[in-house]
């Protein structure tokens, strides 16, 4: 066997490994596999024949075949079908592995059998599924960088969406939160004549008091004496006393923020067309449609402030004028596993909106700490930490860590940029996360600039911290005076490790292209440090109509490789990665280090060939063979 093709075996065998998917080489332990791949010869001959790695995962069968030139991948007919030719089963992988996954389907019990071929090498290759059927043939699904959808917690999703094209049960339940917000919204309005700023107040102030053991549904009576708003506003008031919030300025401020809920008049008065109180109607919907499900829901998902971020844009502003975006689950998630967070962290988040951040850590954090109790509570109670300004945003945020558990809700409602960061490097934060407020900076003003939240985050933590935060890209190019400044002093005194591009629709609706930006805290960065610069845009999320943006078929894959290759398990082509030495002066994108180092096939080659010289007999016809140092008719004598 040829080296390279060796090279492309071991690379796959550790892709699989990687994935913690288990498989047999050339051939399969399972009796009835292999007794079925007896008679898979690819010559035909009717004897034994054995791709390079078989597996069966759950109820599924997983055939891989590979090849070491990226030219013997895939051989279709003229009519753009997959060849079933002897040689080209022999040669192309992708093909190899059709002719033994349908072998396979046709001659075992096993119906649930897909393809896969594999070409190239660790940084420059291909990978095609394939579903086959033993009756109807075979159905293709887009290329993928990993094989993590077919690990064992993921092959199931990926069936459902790719072979049975059904949603699964996360897109349907996104779907039901956005369409119970879009209506919670309406009764709002309609019910509430509530402004946009007290909506998801009122939101968050119901879902603390239905978190009161004490608190009955059914004692909202529409009485005038005690209203159901007084009702309410006590159970929250028991609810934060539960949970330890403190101080008592701390507590009294969040009580002040929920204060409409007592006082408004409408909202504690029975409407003829309910029946009720708007009060009342509202916790009767929250307990049925959000409640119950925030309580036990396991995911990271930030509930609040996905209703928070609904609310604002059906109002026709999506907080931009504060400078507020909010921050999706995905990339919250996402920072957690490119910063490793573990159940030793102690998380910072100085601008923690609704805390999705804080919400997405602490849940990597009780996954890490297994079921030792003792580190939960630690967790909850001793390592979430966080800043909001705005005195409504931050109400949402303590109430939804409170709903989440996390004991008494270290956020605090200040200006972080006035903290001293000495003092706040106190708490001992070994981990920063941040998406600060965009377009606030000016020259008059340059220490609302995001590169100025960047580096006193950075200031803040503890010697070796890591740090991420998500901002503009055009922060990362500093075309101010300040801006440069800014990224000289960050140098000075903290390590860059690398920026990513993300999907320009990431904050969709915003209009803001952002990046992420990965720190060492207190490390000055290195002349010689070489950093990654990776073009993450085609992430594998998607808008939808009437949906926003959700996760697409490829995201769970494509988010895979980008882990793969930022911790140093995979290398990628510099059209995903480069890798750089780095100046202050430079722009910290991908875009400005990019070079092509995909090296032309001898199919480009003879291409580009055809083309030149097509394009000179086109010319020579026109009387314009001048163009090449001919004669030419156009000349004067």
């Amino acid at each position: 066997m040829a080296k390279k093709e060796i090279k492309t075996d071991l690379w796959v065998a550790r892709q699989l490994d990687d994935c913690k998917i288990n498989y047999d080489a050339q051939g399969s332990d399972i009796k009835e596999l292999n007794e079925a791949l007896q008679s898979a010869s690819k010559r035909g001959t009717g004897n034994a024949g054995y791709p390079e790695y078989v597996s069966v995962v759950k109820e599924f069968v997983i055939v891989i075949e590979d090849k070491a030139d990226l030219a013997k991948h895939e051989k279709l007919t003229d009519t753009g079908v997959i060849s079933i030719e002897q040689k080209d089963i022999a040669d192309y992988a992708v093909n190899g592995a059709y002719f033994y996954a349908k072998h396979i389907a046709q001659n075992s019990s096993f119906r649930k059998v897909f393809a896969i071929g594999v070409s190239g090498d660790e940084k420059h290759h291909k990978i095609t599924p394939l579903y086959v059927d033993d009756r109807e043939g075979y159905k293709k699904m887009p290329d993928i960088e990993s094989f993590t959808s077919f690990s064992k917690d993921n092959i199931e999703e990926y069936y459902i969406r790719y072979v049975l094209n059904e949603k699964t049960d996360i897109e349907k339940t996104t779907e039901e939160i956005l369409k119970d917000a879009a209506e919670l919204h309406e009764y709002l309005r309609t019910y509430g004549s509530l402004k946009d700023q007290d909506k998801p107040l009122v939101v968050s102030g119901i879902l603390l008091a239905l978190d009161d053991k004490f608190f009955k549904v059914d004692d909202l009576l529409g009485d005038e004496t005690t209203t159901d708003g007084q009702l309410i506003y006590d159970a929250i008031k028991r609810r934060l006393k539960a949970s330890n919030v403190g101080p008592d300025v701390k507590r009294d401020k969040l009580m002040s923020e929920f204060s409409i809920i007592r006082t408004s008049a409408r909202l504690n008065e029975v409407d003829n067309r309910l029946g009720k109180t708007p009060l009342k109607f509202y916790t009767e919907f929250l307990k049925r449609n959000v409640f119950d499900n925030i309580k036990y829901h396991s995911s990271s998902e930030d509930f609040i402030g996905r209703f928070y971020g609904e609310f604002m844009s059906y109002s026709g502003g999506d907080g931009q004028t504060l400078g507020i975006v909010l921050t999706p689950r995905h990339i919250c998630d996402l920072f957690c596993d490119l910063l490793n967070i573990q159940e030793n962290d102690i998380v910072l988040d100085p601008c923690c909106g609704t805390a999705g951040f804080l919400v997405a850590a602490m849940h990597h954090m009780l996954e890490k700490a297994g079921s030792d109790q003792t580190k939960h509570k630690n967790i909850k109670k001793k390592q979430l930490h966080g800043f909001e300004l705005q005195s409504n945003m931050f109400a949402i945020a303590a109430t939804n860590m409170i709903l989440r558990g996390d004991g008494n809700s270290n956020i605090k409602c200040e200006d972080f940029l006035r903290q001293n960061s000495a003092e706040v490097q106190l708490k001992g934060s070994t981990v920063g996360m941040m998406n600060p407020p965009y377009s606030q900076g000016t020259k008059a003003d340059p220490s609302q600039y995001e590169l100025s939240f960047v580096e006193h985050l950075l200031d803040s933590l503890v010697d070796g911290a890591r740090a991420a935060v998500i901002v503009p890209q055009s922060s990362m190019t500093g075309k101010t005076k300040d801006e440069k400044a800014f990224k000289e002093s960050i140098m000075k005194h903290h390590t860059l490790e690398g920026v990513i591009t993300c999907n320009t629709d990431t904050f969709y609706g915003v209009g803001t292209n952002p990046v992420i930006a990965i720190f060492t805290a207190h490390e000055p960065h290195p002349d010689d440090k070489v950093c990654k610069f990776i073009d993450f845009r085609e992430d594998g999320y998607e808008v939808r109509a009437h949906v926003g943006l959700v996760e697409g078929d490829s995201a769970k894959d494509k988010r895979q490789h980008l882990l793969d290759v930022w911790n140093g398990r995979a290398e990628a082509s510099s059209k995903f990665c480069v890798k750089s030495t780095v100046k202050a002066e430079d722009e910290w994108l991908h875009s400005f280090f990019y070079f092509n180092d995909v090296i032309p096939t001898d199919e480009d080659f003879e291409k580009a060939i055809g083309d030149y010289l097509t394009f000179e007999f086109s010319m020579v016809m026109q009387n314009r063979e001048y163009l090449f140092g001919g004669s030419n008719n156009h000349e004067k004598d």
